[in-house]
């Protein structure tokens, strides 16, 4: 048998909303040795791949093209011969206007195995995000998505106008350039001047844009608005139904984009909860967990556990696995340094304790496991212990490709500092995405979780608009409206 060939998946990422990929796209970016993306694709998205996985952008923009199809065709092909499993990552459905046919194409003349992932795509993604549906028994019978560019000299799309004008609904994607023509052609073959038009720019993403107007009056409306790509034109009866605001659009935290400061590879249930209330959170920087494999003290001679994070709490627990120890066998009292730790080690149906209920006088020895962080700090409130390290966590270098794009495209307008610890995780790492605390403040409302936090980022040199009283969803939730009121963005 000849050498095994990699696999390549044309992945389609949906409009935008990251929540909208579906499960099989999900596990193929997981499982992904390389990447090639598009411009229109979440940058969240690419927070699902693998530490070491290799990320090409391929991105397109109206003035010039990075990576020529040509090109792309050659590294799906490049990369797979290589052995590689490869995902091109392309906005919406990879088989409405993404060109899919031609890399499947290459990829079938080279003999590369390939599957193509569907994803929904951006004409039906965000008319329902800003409340239309594409097809309604009383206003819509027929749909129909098309270019609104083509490759010809002059860019217009080279259509059946008098076919199209009969159509119910028509999507047209990436039209905003060429919208006088679009409408004057439909005009010209029948379509009444009074038809309703929504342009929907970035759809189903919290800096979703609406305009509104009629074939005879949305040229006009764009250019004196200065509306752009990317957007899609819905032109129907069904427009009609659009309220003032949709589902998406009243959403609490509509239109809020959040940097979720993190200090490990834990995730945030704070941070989730926001993101179910309407807002883009974006935790950061992504860590990667390195376990430790050095030889472990003998956990039978500890009268006393102190556990300082739930990776912590996972690690003891497959060590007493991997060492074939029976949890009865030992005599300690467990303790926790944080609620989440508290609620790991019950989770494996063990008493736990807080750590402020440690006694003044100890009591026989004491086990201190946590990551290296841990063992480099001071902790005289646990009197005399001996300290094992369960973990070292690494930053993720794609997470400032992320935060990178996020500030290039002016998509982070809060930061939230849940700890002091997580102000000088974050201070440090985006210093190579050239940031500094004074840049960040001048883009971003600073919000802390009392009063530590708050005096750190103080000392480094944030502004800070809101520090929290109790570290909850509902307060964190309510100093972000506050803050974008005060912006005037909601």
């Amino acid at each position: 048998m000849g050498e095994q060939k990699g696999y390549v998946f044309l992945v389609g990422a949906g409009p935008g909303d990251v929540r909208l990929l579906t499960l099989k796209g999900e596990q193929v970016i997981k499982e992904a040795d390389v990447i090639l993306y598009d411009r229109l694709v979440n940058p969240l998205l690419l927070e699902l791949a693998k530490p070491e996985a290799e990320l090409v952008y391929c991105g397109k923009l109206p003035d010039r093209h990075l990576l020529r199809q040509e090109s792309i065709n050659e590294l799906l092909v490049a990369y797979s011969q290589a052995g590689k499993r490869v995902v091109r990552l392309k906005g919406g459905d990879p088989s409405v206007f993404g060109r899919v046919g031609e890399e499947a194409q290459a990829l079938e003349q080279a003999g590369i195995r390939y599957e193509i992932v569907p994803g929904i795509t951006a004409g039906i993604g965000a008319a329902t995000y800003v409340g239309v549906p594409v097809t309604h028994r009383d206003h819509g019978a027929s749909f129909a998505m098309v270019t609104g560019h083509d490759k010809s000299d002059n860019g217009r799309p080279l259509l059946d106008w008098r076919g199209l004008a009969t159509i119910d609904t028509i999507a047209f994607y990436m039209g905003v350039k060429n919208l006088p023509y679009i409408c004057e052609q439909l005009l010209a073959h029948g379509k009444p001047g009074q038809t309703p038009v929504l342009l929907i720019q970035w759809g189903t993403l919290g800096k979703q844009k609406v305009l509104e107007g009629t074939i005879a009056t949305i040229s006009a409306e764009a250019s004196r608005v200065g509306f752009s790509n990317p957007a899609i034109t819905l032109i129907g009866d069904v427009a009609k139904l659009r309220t003032k605001e949709s589902w998406f659009e009243r959403q609490p935290l509509f239109g809020t984009h959040l940097l979720f400061a993190r200090t490990g590879s834990g995730k945030s249930e704070i941070a989730a909860g926001l993101t179910e209330l309407g807002a883009t959170v974006f935790e950061y920087p992504r860590f990667q967990t390195i376990w430790e494999t050095a030889p472990v003290p003998s956990f039978a001679e500890f009268q006393e556990i102190i556990f300082h994070s739930p990776a912590s709490v996972n690690w003891f627990f497959a060590k007493l696995k991997e060492l074939r120890i029976d949890i009865r066998s030992l005599t300690a009292d467990l303790y926790g340094a944080s609620g989440k730790s508290v609620k790991a080690i019950e989770s494996y149906t063990c008493l736990a304790y807080p750590v402020t209920k440690l006694t003044r006088h100890q009591q026989g020895k004491r086990l201190v496991i946590g990551d290296e962080r841990v063992e480099k700090r001071q902790l005289p409130d646990y009197g005399s212990y001996q300290f094992c390290r369960s973990h070292r966590e690494t930053v993720v270098a794609q997470s400032h490709m992320t935060c990178r794009r996020l500030l290039e495209e002016d998509r982070l307008d809060t930061i939230v500092f849940p700890s002091a610890e997580a102000v000088r995780v974050v201070t440090e790492e985006i210093k190579v995405c050239s940031e500094t605390p004074a840049s960040l403040s001048s883009r971003a409302a600073v919000i802390c979780f009392g009063p530590a936090s708050a005096n750190e980022a103080r000392r480094l040199g944030y502004e800070i608009r809101e520090t929290l009283q109790e570290p909850t969803r509902e307060a964190l939730s309510e100093a972000v409206m506050k803050a974008h009121f005060a912006k005037g963005r909601v």
